[in-house]
């Protein structure tokens, strides 16, 4: 069996993933970097804020997943944020430590002062950002691009070119400065941008094919927002592209509906690309936990890869498997990424249901009439209640089936 889409307790996705008449559509890069910006778009989500030791236990955690580059903040902002980055970069960590920079060489210093490896240049380049926020031609985002560019290139500094909102730029826009930018101050990397999270995922990968042809098969990196649910998705459309870096952050948090989420881009790059990845999948519970606990962010009980429930089944059928065989019910085995398959109680169990819940409490005995009148029961709890049972309603159900038959 091709252990592309099947491994023994770990998956088993759709085998279509991996024939030749899908793979050969890509043109996948051989590696694909996470550059998580968590601590800088994702403390944008309106209301969250982190403290310095907040910002470090983040860093940590993604560091010791796997994560290649941690987006510190953005210095200029505070100096809280200054301070943070600082602290971060002293950390000696694995991940790459880069920061958000305006076009200003000022930014530039404070990211050298901060100790970091690279910085991500901002402009704008989506035409209404132009036409309505900052009165701008593309004439006025080369002007001011060229010099930090080649300011930050010769403080040996990595240079990422972002001029955001791509996707809602006029295409000789984009054209024009990236042409002009690569004679006059070629960066190491580009973003293409969906600040907006307006593009569609084949409109993504037209993009990233138009900004490596202009900028001679520059790396390209794609960072997207998920207001149409699609961040995820456009951003795997870039890789398939060619795109070798994705920007996220965890548990989908950011601006509005949020960025693209790490959890589910680095479950999606190794499990249904075939990525040989190095990302610790089983630490991914523990970094959603500490994130949703400081950004006071709650993980919806459904959310992919980190929600409470994705393991948990509730309907009679095939309750068994659950446990001894996950990935007949499961894409993916629920200890791959940390968790464990559960089978709760409620108006849609089955007997197999109650006899699993019994035998979590070591009762082995009860014959089929007990549990016939204990699922009986149970279908009438969940139904009184609206919801599921919990482990004290259980055992008074079992307790009073029990004594009654005795």
């Amino acid at each position: 069996m091709n252990d592309k889409y099947f491994r023994e307790n770990e998956w088993w996705v759709s085998p279509y993933n991996f024939v030749p008449e899908v793979r050969n559509t890509y043109q996948l890069p051989k590696t694909v970097s996470i550059h998580d910006a968590t601590l800088r778009d994702g403390e944008q989500t309106p209301g969250v804020v982190m403290s310095i030791k907040d910002k470090i236990e983040i860093a940590e955690k993604l560091d010791e997943i796997g994560v290649d580059r941690i987006e510190a903040g953005m210095p200029a902002v505070s100096g809280m944020d200054f301070e943070a980055i600082k602290q971060i970069s002293k950390l000696g960590l694995k991940s790459k430590i880069y920061t958000f920079a305006r076009a200003i060489n000022a930014d530039i210093d404070k990211a050298i002062e901060c100790g970091c490896h690279g910085v991500i240049i901002e402009v704008p380049i989506g035409y209404p950002k132009l036409k309505y926020q900052f009165k701008w031609t593309w004439e006025d985002v080369l002007r001011k691009s060229v010099p930090v560019i080649n300011y930050a290139k010769s403080r040996g500094m990595h240079v990422v070119y972002f001029p955001y909102d791509t996707t809602r730029a006029l295409e000789s826009d984009l054209s024009n400065v990236l042409t002009r930018i690569m004679q006059e101050a070629p960066p190491d990397a580009v973003g293409v941008v969906d600040t907006m999270g307006c593009i569609l995922p084949e409109a993504m990968k037209f993009m990233v094919r138009m900004v490596k042809k202009l900028t001679n098969n520059l790396p390209v990196e794609v960072h997207t927002h998920n207001d149409f649910g699609m961040a995820v998705a456009t951003e795997l459309a870039g890789v398939e592209a060619g795109a070798d870096c994705v920007h996220s952050c965890a548990n989908g948090l950011g601006e509005r509906t949020g960025n693209a989420a790490l959890e589910e881009l680095i479950v999606a790059l190794h499990v249904l690309y075939g990525f040989d990845t190095k990302y610790k999948l089983a630490k991914l519970p523990e970094l959603g936990e500490l994130v949703s606990r400081i950004a006071r962010f709650p993980i919806a009980a459904n959310k992919p890869i980190l929600g409470d429930r994705n393991f948990t089944r509730e309907s009679g059928i095939g309750v068994d498997l659950v446990v001894k065989e996950p990935l007949a019910m499961f894409g993916t085995h629920p200890a791959l990424t940390g968790r464990k398959g559960e089978v709760v109680l409620g108006k849609k169990s089955g007997k197999l249901s109650i006899t699993y819940n019994l035998e979590k409490l070591g009762i082995t005995d009860a014959d089929d009439e007990a549990i016939g009148e204990m699922l009986k029961r149970v279908k009438d709890k969940g139904i009184e209640k609206r919801g599921l049972l919990t482990d004290d309603e259980f055992r008074e159900i079992v307790d009073s089936v029990l004594v009654a038959k005795r």
